[in-house]
């Protein structure tokens, strides 16, 4: 078969770690998930390692990986983030690449990207190296193999990147057709125009560069892109599939159809879109309509045999070229009418500005205790990867000119962490979209802020101020902040972090017991000293001392803390260098007895004569911490609520069924108290050991027949985890009777609930029993096991039940 299928995923979101930190902080516009890297994982990134074909019925008949069976490129940043927080779906990507290369003659479907979605042709050429190297780098430490492809971020492209992709040993990239310029036979003299997207999309192209290394390019299909895009091609996977098909041409000889758009596509930004791509690849391979494949592999069985010239200074996401990403182009996502980007010039500018002036102190920094700091700097990638002492030492054992003391190795982690934040600082997000102070930009500036801080750290020098007049040439779309400057101010600012924050932070949590480690604040290390916690009434005060390290520079300070908790939100607190002036001792025994005999007054007195200013608050405590804080705060009070409904409802139970026979609506209140306490109810039930799933059903008919509604937390939680939980074990022990007597009980239950309950993972698990376990026992109750016959009858009553298939599985 001559005609081949590639479906590209660039499966991608901007870095977003909090860089003090390197923890991403609550995004409240991704609610209900955490932060938008979670909620797009949920509802992309993982259902495309599971994705779902249906039949008539809308029942599962197949599970398959997607990321398999399509070509695709992680950003680093996202995979470094996957790995930590969702740890399966990150292992199932890795999988997948592993499966594809026994699918595709040896070919791994995963390719590289540029570090972290710099626009390359902006970038300088020492920039364009380090971000194509770390970009390797990271990927053999994750795949286990050299990258062929690279994706270029938003297909930003001139002749110098190729050339440094070419010199890093990959083959090929992935452009849009109007991203060619000129193409002709290899031999041919004559270059046909092919600008306007005129190139044929369904073959590669050699594009020769100036040092005489060529590469291999594909331009993905427009117009079917864009209709899987933007046009709801998505919709029906049937339709998908032939429009696939209809894109092939009547010429003899091998054609590709390939498109490529963001992998977001496929589940986030058109929900069950994860679905639709596996059932086109489905139909395509079941109705032998075209074979599917992976650029390397069609290029390694069909080389070019034309070559291009391509546009220059293109991208696939901006008319104008790169304009997107330096002017006031027009293109733009998210504005208000009036809105304009004329921020974008100037921000790049203060931008080039720091990068420029970092880069100066770099080297002359650097030169001293490096043999050559820039190709340090294209190293430190394995740092990154691994920030273990073993590791730091043997990369400062590979670079630094000789055996360094620890102030000399701060000195030269300071220096490689501000290269780092001064390339994440041209993450093309903060260009792309319509205002200034967006998250986006913001998250920009967070590395501009952090790289300030660490080059201060060093010298004393402050670059802050020449930053700030720069930005303020930058005009904000909102009048609250004026220009670039009052967004650095607003909201960057107040989100510095220093040796001393760090402090305060551990402080206060050792308080409300919600430190899950206590030797550990995100990328610091507190070792602690002294540490005492005394109560009178509501008050709680803390005191002690710790030595705080950053785990990635690793500098470090001895600290001495006081934090005073007054009830609520009121919470005060100081630091201090443990400089031995005045010893925690002597604080120890002025404090105790005022706040023994509740003199509050006297303890904040105190705390001011010994630190100076108490200057930091609830507000000082990070975000997710924070809202532990709030949560405890607020306990006992949701307890006492809790208590009232809980009795407003036992008391009037007998009104309540009188009101809802007489077809009466409760009273507001009422039917608030009905709902809580019929849901906890019904909590407690499947919470019994063993679960008592009779009386759960009997509860849930009874809401049902008295209108009464249930909470949908932590009803669902509860469900889901309980099936989860019953479903892994079953894996292990598939033939288990009592297992299946309750997953039976809990599949019926979910049925009866009002609302929907996600059980993706269960499913998955049956679905791999029914594979696994299913022929053998049908075989055995068909040869007359009696044992066989009824695990058979069950578990296609709990799968149906779970919304797969058994159709063609009878006995």
């Amino acid at each position: 078969m001559e005609r081949y299928v590639c479906i590209h995923g660039h499966f991608y979101q901007p870095p977003r770690e909090n860089p003090w930190l390197e923890t991403i902080a609550p995004q409240h516009s991704a609610h209900p998930y955490h932060d938008w890297n979670e909620r797009i994982a949920a509802e992309c990134y993982t259902p495309n390692t599971a994705s779902r074909i249906l039949d008539g019925d809308g029942r599962i008949i197949q599970i398959v990986n997607n990321y398999s069976r399509i070509s695709f490129n992680f950003g680093p940043t996202l995979l470094a983030w996957l790995e930590k927080y969702v740890p399966a779906t990150y292992h199932a990507i890795i999988e997948a690449d592993r499966q594809s290369r026994t699918l595709f003659a040896g070919h791994g479907s995963a390719i590289a990207q540029a570090y972290n979605h710099m626009i390359m042709p902006l970038a300088n050429r020492r920039d364009k190296r380090t971000q194509v190297i770390w970009g390797i780098r990271d990927f053999e430490r994750r795949f286990g193999r050299m990258p062929e492809g690279m994706w270029l971020p938003e297909t930003a492209v001139d002749i110098e990147t190729l050339e440094t992709l070419a010199e890093c040993g990959i083959r090929f990239t992935i452009l849009s057709p109007y991203q060619a310029r000129a193409v002709r036979k290899i031999g041919a003299t004559t270059w046909q125009d092919a600008s306007g997207g005129k190139i044929d999309t369904t073959m590669p192209y050699l594009q020769h560069l100036p040092s005489g290394r060529t590469i291999a390019i594909f331009f993905y299909n427009g117009h079917i892109s864009r209709a899987v895009a933007f046009e709801g091609l998505l919709y029906n996977g049937d339709n998908f599939a032939h429009r696939l098909i209809g894109g092939f041409h009547e010429r003899m000889g091998p054609q590709l159809v390939h498109i490529a758009t963001d992998g977001e596509t496929y589940g986030h930004h058109h929900p069950r879109g994860d679905m639709a791509l596996a059932y086109a690849l489905h139909y395509l391979e079941r109705e032998r309509l075209a074979r599917l494949t992976n650029y390397a592999a069609f290029l390694t069985l069909h080389p070019p045999t034309h070559e291009v010239q391509i546009a220059e200074r293109t991208s696939w996401s901006c008319f104008h070229g790169i304009e997107r990403w330096r002017s006031d182009c027009g293109c733009s996502t998210g504005g208000r009418e009036g809105w304009k980007q004329t921020w974008r010039a100037p921000l790049r500018a203060a931008l080039d500005w720091l990068r420029d002036t970092l880069a100066a102190r770099f080297e002359t920094a650097a030169e001293r205790l490096l043999f050559d700091p820039w190709t340090a700097r294209d190293d430190y990638i394995r740092v990154v990867l691994d920030r273990s002492p073993e590791s730091v030492n043997a990369f400062l054992a590979e670079h630094a000119t000789r055996e360094l003391n620890t102030e000399e190795r701060i000195e030269v982690l300071h220096l490689l962490e501000i290269q780092r934040q001064a390339m994440l600082m041209y993450t093309s997000c903060g260009w792309f979209f319509a205002e200034l102070s967006g998250i986006e930009t913001v998250q920009v500036l967070h590395y501009a802020a952090r790289a300030i801080q660490l080059a201060r750290a060093l010298d004393g020098d402050d670059l802050e101020p020449e930053f700030l007049r720069r930005l303020a040439e930058a005009p904000s779309n909102i009048p609250q902040f004026v220009n670039g400057r009052g967004v650095y101010e607003q909201l960057v600012l107040p989100h510095v972090v220093d040796l001393r924050q760090v402090a305060a932070h551990y402080a206060a949590t050792s308080l409300f017991n919600i430190q899950t480690d206590p030797q550990r604040v995100y990328c610091y290390t507190v070792e602690q000293r002294r540490h005492r916690v005394m109560e009178a009434g509501h008050a709680k005060l803390a005191l002690g001392v710790a030595r705080v390290t950053s785990t990635i520079t690793l500098e470090s300070a001895e600290l001495r803390y006081g934090v005073l908790h007054l009830g609520d939100q009121n919470l005060i607190g100081a630091v201090r260098t443990e400089d031995g002036a005045e010893s925690y001792a002597d604080l120890l025994h002025t404090i105790s007895p005022a706040f023994e005999r509740a003199d509050l007054a006297d303890v904040v007195q105190t705390l001011t004569r010994h630190f100076g200013r108490l200057d930091y608050s609830l507000k000082s405590v990070f975000y997710d911490e924070q809202r532990a804080i709030v949560r405890a705060i607020l306990a006992p009070a949701l307890e006492e609520t809790a208590a009232a409904y809980q009795r407003l409802y036992d008391r009037h139970t007998p009104l309540i069924s009188f009101l809802t026979n007489q077809g009466i609506p409760l009273p507001p209140e009422v039917a608030t108290a009905a709902e809580y306490a019929m849901s906890m109810a019904i909590y407690r039930a499947l919470t019994a050991e063993p679960p008592d799933f009779e009386r759960a059903r009997s509860l849930i008919d009874s809401a049902h027949r008295a209108g009464v509604s249930l909470a949908r937390e932590p009803l669902i939680g509860e469900l889901r985890r309980s099936i989860e939980q019953v479903t892994a074990r079953l894996l292990t022990d598939p033939e288990s009777s009592v297992l299946f007597d309750r997953l039976l009980n809990l599949a019926r239950l979910v049925r009866a609930l009002p609302f929907a309950i996600d059980l993706w993972r269960a499913q998955n698990d049956v679905f791999a029993i029914r594979a696994t376990h299913y022929a053998e026992l049908a075989a055995r109750a068909r040869a007359g096991d009696q044992r066989a016959r009824i695990w058979t009858e069950r578990f296609a009553t709990a799968a149906t039940l779970l919304g797969i298939s058994m159709s063609g599985y009878g006995r």
